[in-house]
């Protein structure tokens, strides 16, 4: 659980984590975002988790796969988003 900076859980030291800048806001109010861009933040979020920019041969088909459930995962939650 994220705690913000304000709110230290009981005495420990916390420190904030802040995403990666490539990762770009894909819940707009005038527009869906493409399958194009959707792909390319789960690649940039694969990417920055697994340290790799492009992977072994022996772990392509693991980065492969995260990239492509992460990019599920992506047009679920915003496929599920209700708008004001």
């Amino acid at each position: 659980m994220y705690r913000s900076p304000q709110e230290p859980a009981r005495g420990r030291r916390v420190s904030v984590v802040r995403m990666c800048r490539s990762i770009k806001t894909l819940r707009r109010p005038d527009q869906s975002a493409t399958e194009q861009e959707i792909t390319e933040a789960a690649l940039q979020y694969v990417r920055k988790l697994s340290g790799y920019r492009a992977p072994a041969k022996r772990n392509a088909e693991a980065f492969d796969s995260a990239v492509r459930e992460v990019a599920e995962a992506t047009q679920r939650l915003l496929d599920s988003l209700v708008a004001h």
